[in-house]
């Protein structure tokens, strides 16, 4: 499993609700948006690549968490199909209505809050210099 920037705890306390049962996982996943998202951002980490800099972990987790946050209101899972499908069904597999095109890797659905949250910490936009 990649980085995690949030945990269940901080979550509960990011909406003001418990967290749900799978948190872990939604958390993951966010964290994963997240870390897409900063590509070309700059800033120091340690040997595990976890951000130092106080700032820049409190902005990684309040993303994160709004990310989840965003995606719970908006009935996603985090596998990023509620958007793309009309009706997805587990088992077994039915898909329809595929609403756009294929995602790349720049089609990054990343919550309001917590693109503000990056950007007022000064990590987006990232620039390679």
């Amino acid at each position: 499993m990649g980085r995690v920037y949030a945990t269940p705890e901080q979550l509960a306390a990011w909406t003001g609700r418990p967290a749900p049962a799978d948190a872990e996982r939604l958390l993951a996943r966010a964290s994963e948006d997240v870390d897409d998202t900063l590509r070309t951002a700059v800033y120091l980490t340690d040997n595990a690549g976890m951000p130092t800099d106080p700032p820049t972990v409190a902005a990684l987790r309040h993303a994160v968490c709004a990310q989840v946050e965003y995606q719970l209101a908006t009935g996603d899972d985090g596998t990023g199909a509620s958007g793309r499908w009309d009706s997805v069904s587990i088992g077994p597999v039915s898909l329809s209505g595929r609403k756009d095109g294929p995602q790349t890797p720049d089609d990054l659905h990343l919550a309001p809050r917590a693109l503000r949250a990056l950007t007022r910490a000064g990590l987006l936009p990232g620039v390679i210099w």
